[in-house]
């Protein structure tokens, strides 16, 4: 039935819903059947409960995104409970379809389990209203115990699991992060924790609802403590989630859930971060016969989502999960090799799929494995039965491709690479995969047969190119296109040529073909034949394939060395003569200026192929001297005008050669030109030879440089951003030779370039590229050196930039890498153009030490979102190769800890005995000791890991991995600056590492002693918060005194020094100075000195005291703890000094924050600058790197450290007492509050709060909690199970075990007022009445008895004519009511109050 007509079919609309729920609010009493001594009247009875599009509107009421909307049908289910309990009649809403049991049912035989669980999912949902996490995380165990309901014994649903689904739907779109993610996590743990039948509803709920809340990226964190690079707990429940519940679904609907399981990953725009680790549990499953074609294709449409980001170490690690998954669900028998190939076509080689890796090899075994498998396709030839499947289908796809129509030439367009990416990959693939079968086999002459069949229809086209030139076109293009593409992919980035069978054969068959293909080069790129825009890529292609043949050439031990240097002379005398040639420069053909545009590309080629193949000494040819004198020659930033007359045939060239499309070729040929002026310059180094007199030349040759670098200024004004990189190279060469002339034109060139580096987004590849070539020319050794000479505006304009490259770099995470990375290489390494340059290209380090003080204090301030992408980022390195994008992508080295690594390594470079080295090296410490004042002395809150702590860590990490390198009389002249940091207010990280390098100083050079005990000698105020840094030093003594020949005076004075503090009044300072008391009296009694024996008794009963008189306690305990800790225990200052130790161990053991933890594995994966192998500091002792993080926590204020023996120090800290259990629960409970009431100092007081009509656990505990702190003689409650509620004590915080708790049941209230009544009790009730009294002007009598009145209902009529009074409580807002707790606290106050009062007058 449906009442009143209101409720429709599944899926309504939410605005549909909320007039539903409200309509059927309205009419809430006609709803459910009348209950005993109810009259309805002749109405007809209706019951809600028995139709099922009732209870589907409370179910979408309850997930509604509306609070009034869900509150309405929360209403609705109290009411249908209520009613079920009330009547006890068996009731069953109709079944849905299916075995799945009624939305809802009552049966009085399970009453109590029923209502049981009724009231615990009502809780639940009421809990989830609100956003703290820590009022709704008490509530969220009972949601575990639904299930112990929920499912019999027989592993039947007992209530419908959509009840289930609707409390995970309002944890998932909560506005409370956390709670979400403890949704998420609690929902996958279902399957492995219990063992849930299946259900239709789960399919659904998960590709609905938690895939919606899996789209957030902030789910994935880390957890606390777990350390930087492990996989975030969401990841791995996800894996064990989706195999579990895989397993368990039934075979036949595997296929569907998972098919619309991974349509859901491309229904929206998914974040890096979620699409990684999706695509890592799809891969996690367990092989099954689950996707066919279709399944096939989506998963080809994930890949393309994947591409949306520009994370590319994330999204090719996605590419390897998504194809590792396509592997293992996909059933082969009802897929084609023509469908595997075209997915594979979907994988960036440069980022997942590349020959060589361990993916690679995955892909080949599985074609290999499952080779009879695949599903046939029509065009494969079946006569072939001895050849493997995939043979066949690679011979026919390369004839397939060769196979082209003939077609006029001058419509003819470049064919699209698609085509020619699959045939190269499918046939390289094959060709491992032959080689892998040979491998097996065992046999020792490989004939490569198949491989042979592969390619025999590509060389018989390319040995016809050089002189058949009739071949149509578009075969050409698709034949030179399959030859750059198999080239490229057979290519290995890890492995030897001579390691690689497969690419020795090709190349070796490739070659035979060369000099047919480079003859139809050179005629396609020479004779005028390519002359529309569409021909511009066919140029590209042409000389891409030139590259890659000279490439094959030059390892091919230059066999063919003649016929190259002959191509190579006639593609340069061609295109310089063509463009010498002046056509009509007032209406340009469309080919002339075609062709102009491919001679400069491949006069750029050549220049690129002269200057990367030096083996080939191409530069010995007479002609090169003639593109030499060319290049010096030609008019920079020239431009090709756009043709005016255009062919009416092309139709594709209006569309090209539009003022956008004409631009860009334009770019491309004023590109060329700075390509090759770079080549002339860096090659050769010359502008214009000088003669004898050389005076006027060489004014000419300024001149010239000065014309130079104007152009480049407006080249970078003309040019888009992606082109500007040669420029800047030219540059480079450039303003080192003009700074010193042309300073302003140089500042010009800096605030040019800075221009469009910095107007780029760090999300386009472009941006790394332009801001290296950015850096190496403003940071050339030579113009830091040139500008640090005459300290001018070039100077401060460098120093300007150094400063915004570091303010960039907090928003731009791995700008200062590249920064510092260049400048450091070119500073310890240069290269032998630098050496001529600059006597010692070092200098700059000192002139720029600003950049290494900056480095050294760089670290991790990215906001959440990118701390996430960070540590993502980390965990797919730390798969290794076995994840392939960690094997093809190039390393950016863009983790901000990269910076201070590569600026320690740079560090552990520097030799002491270097007289630039160590004048640098004094600097820095001298500026780093400064900025550490300079940050003590700031305004800034200095907390743990606060940004002024973090900074002041890194900075004496540096100072520590310094100081072993400096020598005496500088540290003469230091140490008393580093005495005075020891003085300073210091978290506990710095300490120790100004005690290590106070250790290792007096250690190296005893004669410091002096100076070390003048810092015991200051005044009480200055050494009360900062003692305990020197006595610290004082526990590792003996490391001190390893160098001291006569030990026997300086044990004395330590002696003396430490005796005097063992007796200071502050407990913590007595404690360090007992631990360096008993090191100390250790040594002397090793060394039998007989002028001690005076102190033995002293020493001996001290040491004797506080190691067994303390037996009670914090002090025994503290004892044992400050012995325990690493730095006294475990610590070792000479065999501990490692960079791991430093970086790592001690920030982890003195509870940094995990963002400063440097691990070992990044210093040897930074390779930009390498450590000599003979370099032994690396690695921490085991015994250290083993242990955890103390309890122990070490601080500045001597009053800071534990339980003082001075009370007046606890003034002002806030002290909660939580009392202990008691013990006596069986004694009487008047006795025993009488009891704890004297041992408190406490009067018995009169008053009674009656509770018993409050039925929530949060408002009992807070009354509860409020009624002992006030004194109440007693808190009346319906029923004393709630006291073991773990919502009431939660707010009671144990007030219950102090203030005695009476039980009366509501049913009981009559008689027990009546009682009270008797007894003297004055009854009050705390409600709004039209005779209610004003709080304000009500006086309590002694004996007062408060009645609270229900939540919702207040007090019932029934009672109110027992009250002797009602009171209110005075109000001036709009709602008319205040929550039940806080009312009785204001009545409960307010007694108090009164009741004080009347004693203070009666004293």
């Amino acid at each position: 039935m449906n009442p009143g007509g209101l409720l429709s079919g599944r899926g309504a609309a939410p605005q549909r819903v909320s007039r539903t729920l409200l309509a059927l609010t309205a009419i809430a009493d006609l709803l459910f059947p009348a209950l005993e001594g109810e009259g309805r009247g002749e109405r007809p009875a209706l019951d809600a409960r028995l139709c099922g599009g009732f209870w589907r509107a409370v179910q979408e009421g309850l997930t509604d995104g509306d609070c009034l909307c869900r509150k309405r049908a929360r209403y609705l289910l109290k009411r249908a409970v209520e009613v079920s309990d009330q009547l006890r009649v068996d009731c069953a809403c109709p079944q849905d379809i299916g075995n799945e049991p009624s939305l809802f049912w009552w049966s009085v035989e399970k009453h109590d389990k029923l209502l049981q669980f009724w009231e615990n999912y009502i809780l639940i949902m009421e809990a989830l209203e609100g956003n703290q996490i820590h009022v709704i995380k008490p509530v969220l165990p009972k949601l575990n115990s639904l299930y112990e309901y929920a499912v019999s014994e027989k592993d039947c649903w007992l209530f419908h699991p959509s009840w289930h689904m609707c409390i995970y739907k309002r944890m998932f779109e909560n506005e409370n992060k956390t709670l979400t993610k403890k949704g998420v996590i609690q929902f996958l743990d279902l399957y492995e924790t219990k063992h849930l039948p299946n259900s239709p509803g789960f399919s659904e709920f998960i590709i609905g609802p938690l895939m919606d809340a899996l789209s957030e990226s902030s789910l994935y964190g880390r957890s606390p403590g777990q350390l930087i690079g492990a996989c975030p707990p969401l990841g791995m429940k996800l894996q064990k989630f989706l195999s579990t519940y895989l397993t368990l679904l039934p075979e036949e609907e595997k296929s569907s859930f998972l098919l619309k399981f991974i349509q859901k990953m491309t229904s929206r725009h998914w974040c890096a971060v979620p699409i990684l680790f999706l695509s890592m549990a799809l891969a996690c499953i367990p092989s099954c016969k689950a996707l066919g074609t279709e399944g096939l294709h989506v998963l080809r449409d994930v890949l393309q989502c994947t591409m949306i980001t520009h994370q590319i170490l994330l999204r090719g690690a996605a590419q390897c999960f998504l194809l590792q998954t396509a592997m293992h669900l996909t059933d082969v028998e009802t897929v084609s090799l023509l469908e595997i190939s075209s997915f594979l076509m979907s994988l960036r080689p440069e980022e997942s799929l590349s020959r060589g890796t361990v993916l690679w090899m995955e892909v080949c075994n599985w074609l290999c494995t499952h080779d009879r498998c695949f599903k046939k396709t029509i065009n494969c030839h079946v006569e072939h039965q001895e050849r493997s499947s995939l043979s066949v289908y690679v011979c026919t796809l390369v004839e397939d491709y060769l196979k082209t129509p003939a077609s006029k030439r001058e419509n003819c367009f470049m064919p699209d690479w698609f085509e020619a990416k699959l045939v190269a990959t499918m046939i390289v693939l094959a060709a491992d995969v032959e080689e892998m079968k040979n491998k097996y086999s065992e046999k020792r002459n490989i004939e490569r047969v198949e491989l042979k069949a592969f390619l025999h229809p590509l060389l018989a086209v390319l040995l016809k190119l050089g002189t058949n030139a009739y071949i149509p076109t578009l075969k050409t293009d698709k034949s030179l296109q399959l030859l750059l593409k198999l080239l490229q992919t057979c290519s290995l980035k890890q492995a030897t040529p001579q390691d690689d069978g497969v690419l020795n054969f090709v190349s070796n068959s490739i070659l035979t073909a060369a000099e047919s293909i480079l003859k139809f080069v050179l005629r396609r790129l020479t004779t005028s034949e390519l002359n529309t825009v569409s021909d511009l890529d066919r140029c590209n292609l042409y000389l891409a394939l030139l590259s890659e043949l000279v490439n094959l050439c030059s390892k091919a031990g230059w066999k063919k060395g003649p016929f190259v240097c002959s191509f190579v002379s006639s593609l340069i005398n061609a295109s310089i003569q063509n463009l010498q040639e002046t056509g009509n420069e007032q209406e340009p053909k469309v080919g002339e200026q075609i062709q102009k545009v491919v001679s400069m590309a491949s006069i750029t080629m050549i220049c690129k192929i002269i200057d990367q193949k030096p083996e080939l000494q191409l530069e010995s040819l007479h002609v090169v001297e003639t593109l030499k004198s060319f290049i010096s020659s030609f008019q920079l930033n020239q431009v090709l005008k756009k043709p005016s007359c255009i062919e009416e045939t092309n139709s594709l060239f209006e569309e090209s050669t539009s003022a956008q499309g004409w631009g860009k070729i334009v770019a491309s040929y004023v590109h060329d030109q700075w390509v090759c002026l770079c080549f002339n310059l860096n090659k050769y180094n010359t502008f214009i030879p000088l003669s004898n007199d050389g005076t006027q030349e060489l004014s000419s040759t300024i001149q010239r440089q000065i014309r130079m670098l104007q152009s480049a200024l407006e080249a970078l004004t003309l040019l888009p951003s992606d082109q500007v990189l040669p420029v800047f190279h030219c540059m480079k060469v450039l303003v080192p030779k003009l700074l010193g002339s042309s300073e302003s034109l140089c500042i010009n060139a800096f605030d040019l370039a800075w221009k469009v580096v910095s107007s780029l987004s760090n999300t386009q590849l472009i941006f790394w590229s332009n801001l290296k070539g950015f850096v190496q020319f403003v940071f050339d050794t030579e113009v830091l050196a040139v500008a640090a000479s005459s300290k001018g505006r070039a100077y401060s304009k460098i120093k300007e930039i150094i400063l915004k490259l570091v303010e960039m770099s907090t928003a731009r995470t791995g700008v200062f890498n590249t920064v510092l990375s260049y400048c450091c290489q070119s500073w310890l390494f240069p290269t032998s153009d630098h050496t001529s340059a600059l006597e010692n290209p070092f200098s700059n380090a000192g002139n720029y030490s600003e950049l290494i003080t900056e480095a050294c204090v760089f670290g991790t301030i990215f906001r959440r979102d990118q701390r996430l992408i960070q540590d993502v980022h980390t965990f797919v390195e730390n798969l290794g190769d076995e994840c392939a994008a960690n094997v093809v992508t190039e390393s950016t080295n863009r983790d901000d800890h990269y910076v201070r690594v590569c600026a320690i390594k740079f560090l552990c470079l520097l030799d002491g005995s270097n007289t630039l080295h160590k004048m640098f090296m004094e600097d820095l410490v001298t500026k780093l000791l400064d900025k550490d004042e300079l940050v003590s002395k700031s305004r800034t809150r200095y907390y743990v890991n606060s940004l002024q702590h973090r900074i002041k860590n890194r900075l004496w990490q540096t100072l520590l991995v310094i100081f072993p390198k400096l020598d005496q009389n500088f540290l003469a002249g230091t140490l008393d600056k580093i005495f005075q940091t020891g003085f300073g207010n210091n978290q506990a990280s710095i300490k120790y590492l100004i005690e290590w390098i106070i250790i290792l100083i007096l250690h190296r050079y005893p004669q410091f002693l002096g100076k070390f005990w003048n810092c015991f000698c200051y005044g009480e105020d200055k050494l009360k918060t900062s003692i305990c840094t020197f006595l610290s030093v004082l526990s590792h003594f003996d490391i001190i005194l390893e160098n001291i020949s006569e030990q026997k005076p300086v044990l004395k004075k330590a002696l003396l020094v430490v005796l005097q503090w063992c007796f200071n009044h502050n407990f913590s300072v007595r404690l360090y100075a007992l631990v360096a008391l008993k090191k100390i009296w250790g040594m002397c009694k090793a060394l039998c000195v007989e002028e001690f024996e005076v102190l033995t008794p002293v020493i001996e009963s001290s040491l004797h005291q506080v190691e067994n008189m303390h037996c009670a306690g914090n002090a025994r305990k503290n004892w044992q703890r400050i012995q325990d800790h690493f730095f006294f225990a475990t610590f070792h200052p000479l065999k501990d000094y490692s960079l791991e130790t430093i970086f790592y161990t001690l920030p982890r053991l003195s509870e940094l924050i995990e963002d400063e933890w440097i691990p070992l594995c990044k210093f040897t994966r930074y390779t930009d600058i390498s450590l000599p192998a003979a370099f032994h500091w690396f690695h921490s002792r085991t015994e250290l790197l083993n242990l955890k993080s103390s309890d122990w926590s070490q601080q500045d204020m001597g009053s800071g450290l534990v339980a003082m023996d001075n009370q007046s120090e606890w003034t002002d800290v806030q002290k909660k007492i939580i009392p202990w259990k008691d013990s006596s629960a069986d004694l009487d409970l008047d006795l025993v509050f009488q009891d704890r009431a004297a041992k408190l100092g406490k009067s018995n007081s009169r008053l009674i709060v009656v509770a018993s009509l409050i039925d929530k656990p949060t408002n009992l505990g807070g009354l509860c909690r409020t009624s002992e702190i006030f004194g109440a003689s007693a808190l009346v409650v319906g029923s004393l199970h709630y006291i073991n509620d773990k919502q009431f004590q939660y707010l009671s915080v144990s007030a219950e075990q102090w203030l005695p708790l009476v039980e009366v049941k509501p049913s009981q209230l009559v008689d027990y007022l009546q009682q009270k009544k008797t007894e003297g009790y004055t009854i009050i009730g705390v409600e709004q009445t039209a005779k209610s009294s004003d709080l304000t002007d009500y006086c309590f009598p002694e004996k007062s008895l408060l009645l609270l009145g229900n939540e919702h209902e207040g007090i019932p009529a029934n009672l109110i004519q027992h009250l002797d009074v009602c009171v209110e409580i005075p109000q001036q807002g709009i709602i008319r009511s205040l929550n039940v707790h806080v009312s009785g606290a204001l009545l409960i106050w307010e007694y108090t109050r009164q009741q004080l009062i009347k004693q203070n007058q009666l004293k």
